[in-house]
């Protein structure tokens, strides 16, 4: 019988790339171990920034077998699944709600795997080591976002919380062309996003691709302002540091893709995106310069002739946003799973049954606003 030992890093850097990699579907590039470093070493990820590395490897007779990206919460922004309300009701009954534990990408609200295991065993020592920490009051609770289901059956059985959300991805249903997509809608909604490419290409308007071997420090610095333009615009400091963008081109940059908007020569807005096996995921856009429909063209319109130039097959443009669905973005139930102290883990289990209720139904009724044909409608994707 094998030998397990568990181990917990401060840092990413704490592990050998190749051995973390080796367990990451290389599909997925927000857990490879080069996005992981990027975060850490530019210091938009840290202790200063309330999300402290905590990661989780386990070792079978000295190999790797298991691991869990972690980290300890001194807040809850940048994480997309919203716990608020359980913080303050938990704090007004005197009690303290950071730090949590958080297995998340930071800043990005994207499926995939959180607790990768070769078997039941090696997850088990991974949850074990977590409800430990939940026991002796290290933490307030333990929480897993936006993965995948793989982990569903290990963390239902030990009682987690299942909470349900929703976004909106686009589905490349085998076209060839930007105007196969056109072809599968309504005449009316046809023409209102013939409207909004024309008033970009009207202005005068076009767009640079770049992949992530072509990219120079140049690039990342053209990039940078508009990034966080989004940020400043709402009164608050971005996420990411300017030192991030490089780091994430040199370690993941097979996986990148970065577009500018020039008019006349000039940069006015540039997006980001990283590609994984068969998705494209839209990450963060900015514009120094309004133009009608330029967002639209720049996050929706560019990424779905990107899709298909590409052959991917799904398209995450990113969390909210119900203007998504009248492009043609379909509704994506979404999981999350958490375990909390006792006293606040059965209220919250009350509330998330009557919310999963409310998440379902709104799905439902979402579908109703998409601009396809009935005959060209799938079937609404998600969870069962």
């Amino acid at each position: 019988m094998s030998t397990l030992s568990l181990e917990r890093l401060d840092s990413i850097s704490q592990i050998a790339a190749e051995q973390w990699d080796s367990l990451v579907p290389s599909g997925y590039p927000f857990l490879r171990h080069g996005f992981l470093q990027a975060l850490e070493a530019s210091g938009s990820v840290c202790a200063a920034t309330g999300w402290q590395p905590a990661h989780r490897v386990v070792r079978s007779d000295g190999r790797l077998a298991g691991l869990m990206p972690l980290y300890l919460k001194s807040h809850s922004y940048g994480e997309y699944v919203f716990d608020f309300q359980w913080a303050d009701a938990w704090e007004r009954a005197g009690r303290r709600y950071y730090p949590k534990a958080l297995s998340a990408v930071p800043f990005s609200p994207v499926q995939g795997p959180r607790l990768l295991a070769q078997d039941a065993q090696v997850a088990g020592c991974l949850l074990d080591d977590l409800d430990l920490e939940l026991h002796e009051g290290q933490v307030s609770g333990l929480h897993l976002l936006f993965n995948d289901g793989r982990e569903d059956a290990w963390l239902a059985e030990r009682g987690w919380l299942l909470r349900l959300g929703c976004q909106f991805h686009w589905f490349n249903r085998g076209y060839r062309c930007f105007d196969d997509f056109l072809a599968a809608c309504n005449s009316r909604k046809r023409k209102n996003f013939r409207r909004e490419r024309e008033r970009i290409l009207g202005a005068g308007i076009e767009f640079q691709w770049l992949a992530g071997h072509e990219l120079a420090p140049a690039d990342w610095e053209r990039f940078y302002p508009f990034y966080a333009a989004t940020y400043l615009k709402r009164g608050r400091r971005p996420y990411l540091t300017p030192e991030f963008f490089p780091l994430l081109g040199a370690g993941v940059a097979e996986s990148v893709r970065l577009v500018f908007a020039r008019h006349w020569g000039r940069d006015v807005a540039g997006a980001l995106f990283l590609v994984g096996d068969d998705c494209l995921y839209g990450r963060y856009w900015g514009c120094l310069e309004e133009y009608d429909s330029l967002h639209f063209e720049t996050c929706f319109y560019q990424g779905m002739e990107r899709c298909i130039a590409e052959g991917l097959q799904r398209f995450d443009a990113g969390a909210q946003g119900e203007h998504k669905l009248l492009r043609g973005f379909e509704p994506v139930l979404t999981r999350s799973w958490h375990r909390l102290q006792p006293g606040l883990h059965e209220a919250v289990a009350d509330y998330l049954q009557q919310e999963r209720e409310g998440v379902r139904e709104y799905q439902q009724d979402a579908m109703a606003y998409l601009p396809y044909r009935r005959a060209e409608q799938g079937p609404a994707a998600g969870i069962s």
